[in-house]
């Protein structure tokens, strides 16, 4: 096997547009992005004990919220990318910005998360010594413990919605020739 001789040339690295019919593959594409399969296989398995929503929420329901939240929003954050400088332009570009954007997401919730327990075990705490102690335990569970942990699964569910999208919103653009004379100066 040959090693690619241009940086174009490697895998997914070919220039895309979106799908003929945009809204319906957009709408295919969110949908099976947000349907990650270590969650969509371990619910039927292990379903949760409580499907309220609360401080007893089951973290696959809340991912799975997460999820069908943030992957139309970063296909819009995407194509308004591509609107605006025109990249990214291949799938891998696509599946590098999701990544990006849910790490950064994960990120986000995470401290989030933490910032609010921490907050709501202020007012249950009986003194400051009690306060300060629960701020400790949160920020140590949370913040230090969960945040590596979010954000690992925060990109592998990004990752997965991005191949989604890549693949099911975009269709690869056929190559135009240049014919000289006809395409002018690209610069």
């Amino acid at each position: 096997m040959r090693p690619p001789e241009r940086f174009a040339d490697l895998p997914g690295r070919s220039r895309v547009r979106w799908r003929g019919s945009a809204p319906a593959f957009v709408v295919l594409a969110c949908l099976a992005g947000a349907a990650w399969p270590p969650l969509i296989l371990t619910l039927p398995v292990w379903p949760p004990e409580s499907w309220a929503p609360g401080p007893e929420t089951d973290w696959r329901l809340i991912a799975l919220a997460a999820g069908l939240l943030a992957t139309p929003l970063a296909l819009y954050l995407v194509a308004r990318e591509r609107d605006g400088r025109g990249r990214p332009d291949s799938r891998l570009g696509i599946v590098w910005r999701f990544l990006l954007y849910g790490g950064a997401a994960a990120a986000i919730l995470q401290v989030a998360t933490t910032l609010i327990v921490t907050v709501l075990g202020w007012f249950e705490a009986g003194g400051l010594a009690q306060a300060a102690g629960a701020s400790e335990t949160t920020v140590l569970i949370y913040g230090v413990g969960g945040l590596p942990l979010a954000m690992l699964v925060g990109v592998s569910y990004a990752l997965w919605a991005g191949l989604c999208c890549a693949f099911i919103a975009f269709e690869a653009q056929p190559e135009v020739r240049d014919r000289p004379g006809l395409m002018g100066e690209r610069g």
